[in-house]
């Protein structure tokens, strides 16, 4: 019995051996669980909205806040005025206030051919504004006051004028400084003894009139005093359609004032000997060197 019990239990032995041994080589099964999560991505969509977007002000400096610290806070003046940036990307702000080099033409004469703009006229061949409205009653008392006696001069051969300053100051008085001006028409024509150009007056961006000057000189040299004496010339001209000293141009008004104001006299030219009749205002002293009177 006990050999037999011996052998029994040997057996059991090697069974539970072999039952366990098998269990070493599994892989080892952790009784834990997991549970991944899983997450769903949606792209955001854009929806416009009905409400105005938001307003920045930007402003404009010419100096940095704070260059010399950074922990210093400075408000600085602005060199400009603030922007408001969703007017100018609705267009309501121009691009450009300020015309372009690229707008400006040459000098006169030159092309100065935009509508609508005083300066821009050529006036060279342009007759802007003439007759278009007659000047106001105090510009017209003005223009057509009569003459003063004391300001006509008289020339030795017998013609009466008035000095091209006094054209200048009735114009100025009338229309005021830079409110009037001379335009040339055309170049310069230099002749063996005369200069002449024609000029246009302009009033108050109007023309006015158009008058050819002319003087004379006697040497190359005083070519550049003919064409400013050429001017004036043509001013005094250009001022007859004004009414200005009208009087000079009425043969009565000359011979009444030649005989209440100037006389003529005998004076003889020292160089030569020659005499010859001269005339003069009464008021002025009598004819010097190289005359005698």
């Amino acid at each position: 019995m006990s050999a037999l019990t011996n052998n029994a239990h040997r057996l059991i032995l090697l069974g539970i051996k072999a039952t366990r041994q098998p269990s070493l080589t599994r892989p080892f099964l952790s009784s834990r669980t997991y549970a991944a999560s899983t997450r769903t991505w949606t792209p955001k969509t854009s929806i416009p909205s009905s409400s105005p977007p938001k307003v920045v002000k930007a402003t404009a400096s010419t100096s940095v806040a704070g260059t010399g610290s950074p922990d210093i806070t400075e408000n600085l003046p602005s060199t400009s005025e603030e922007i408001d940036i969703s007017e100018a990307m609705n267009g309501s702000i121009p691009l450009e206030t300020v015309p372009s080099s690229a707008s400006l033409s040459s000098p006169f004469p030159g092309d100065f051919t935009a509508a609508g703009d005083v300066g821009s006229t050529d006036w060279s061949t342009s007759y802007h504004g003439l007759s278009t409205q007659a000047f106001s009653k105090d510009i017209a008392n003005i223009l057509l006051a009569p003459v003063d006696d004391m300001d006509i001069e008289m020339k030795p051969d017998g013609l009466i004028y008035l000095p091209e300053i006094k054209y200048r100051r009735v114009l100025n008085k009338a229309f005021g400084p830079g409110g009037w001006g001379l335009a040339p028409r055309s170049e310069t024509n230099v002749g063996p003894k005369v200069v002449s150009r024609e000029y246009a007056l302009v009033c108050q961006g109007r023309l006015v009139a158009v008058a050819r000057g002319e003087q004379e000189y006697f040497d190359p040299s005083n070519i550049p005093t003919a064409t400013e004496g050429c001017k004036s010339n043509a001013l005094m001209r250009c001022c007859k359609d004004l009414g200005i000293a009208s009087e000079l141009w009425d043969p009565r008004f000359i011979r009444e004032f030649k005989a209440k104001h100037c006389v003529e006299v005998f004076a003889e030219h020292v160089p030569t000997k020659k005499k010859k009749k001269l005339w003069r205002r009464k008021d002025q002293p009598k004819f010097d060197y190289p005359w005698k009177e």
